[in-house]
């Protein structure tokens, strides 16, 4: 198969760049978020965007940073991708992204970047533009400043059963908890607070012009089962949709049904299929 050569894509393209992302609003939202705040210089960016087409055909693009989310991969962009990194040490700590490339990366990659952790092929992406049916409930509301304390042991315990590993493990969760504490700071972190205990979070974990991606989801083991969360993810979602943007998107594993009904009940629905390898 002949592929293009990839190029690691700087300022002067940034304009294609946007474009292209513009075309893949939800499952490229990450990668948006990233370059809106710090453009592509590498140095200001804490990652790199790798390019494959020609200067006046962009025609996907590929975040190499803390994870690897390919955008608009092709099967011979994907591939050009993999014979790139192939010759490079992984410092990513997942691949995220569309399922079909992400899937394809991992075929390429697995033999010198492997074993995963964890592969994770199939998370319906859902999005909605329209307010929830549902009613909304109205203790769930942005965490306060003072409140971190009361906000970190719950994400700590959220990312642990859905990552498998502790965020306490790496720095002794300093960088975790400063990600944490600007969500609270810039207003993407919700909670419903009872007796001094978060019972349900979630967090705006990425943000475009396009949507608003909710992650980190989160009831309390002690309060499954009683209903909670339907009302307080529509909270979240009226919230985000007033004053954040225009629409609401999020991912979730195929295997989590309670979850994937709660979605439904908001009014989400699918918008593709993303897959995960954890590191």
């Amino acid at each position: 198969m002949l592929t293009a050569p990839v190029r690691q894509l700087g300022e002067s393209e940034r304009r294609a760049v946007e474009r292209l992302l513009d075309l893949d609003p939800y499952a490229g939202a990450q990668v948006a978020e990233r370059i809106a705040a710090r453009g592509l210089a590498w140095w200001r960016a804490e990652g790199r965007v790798l390019g494959y087409g020609s200067r006046r055909q962009l025609e996907s693009v590929c975040w190499l940073g803390g994870n690897l989310t390919p955008v608009l991969a092709t099967r011979q962009a994907t591939a050009a991708f993999a014979d790139l990194l192939a010759g490079e040490d992984r410092i990513c700590s997942s691949i995220v992204g569309r399922a079909d490339a992400v899937l394809e990366l991992w075929d390429r990659l697995s033999d010198t970047w492997g074993p995963a952790r964890d592969v994770r092929p199939n998370q319906p992406l859902l999005a909605t533009e329209a307010l929830p049916a549902v009613p909304a409930d109205p203790h769930v509301r942005l965490v306060r400043g003072s409140e971190l304390d009361l906000l970190f042991p719950a994400a700590v315990a959220m990312y642990t059963e859905e990552v498998g590993v502790s965020p306490l493990a790496e720095d002794a969760g300093r960088g975790y908890r400063r990600r944490v504490t600007e969500m609270i700071r810039s207003g993407r972190a919700y909670a419903r607070i009872v007796d001094g205990q978060v019972v349900f979070k979630a967090e705006l974990a990425v943000v475009t012009r396009h949507t608003a991606q909710v992650q980190g989801v989160w009831v309390a083991p002690e309060w499954r089962g009683r209903g909670i969360a339907t009302a307080a993810m529509a909270a979240v979602v009226r919230d985000a949709l007033h004053r954040v943007a225009p629409t609401v998107s999020l991912y979730v594993n195929d295997f989590n049904v309670p979850a994937r009904r709660v979605y439904e009940r908001c009014g989400f629905r699918p918008v593709g299929t993303l897959a995960t390898v954890l590191f």
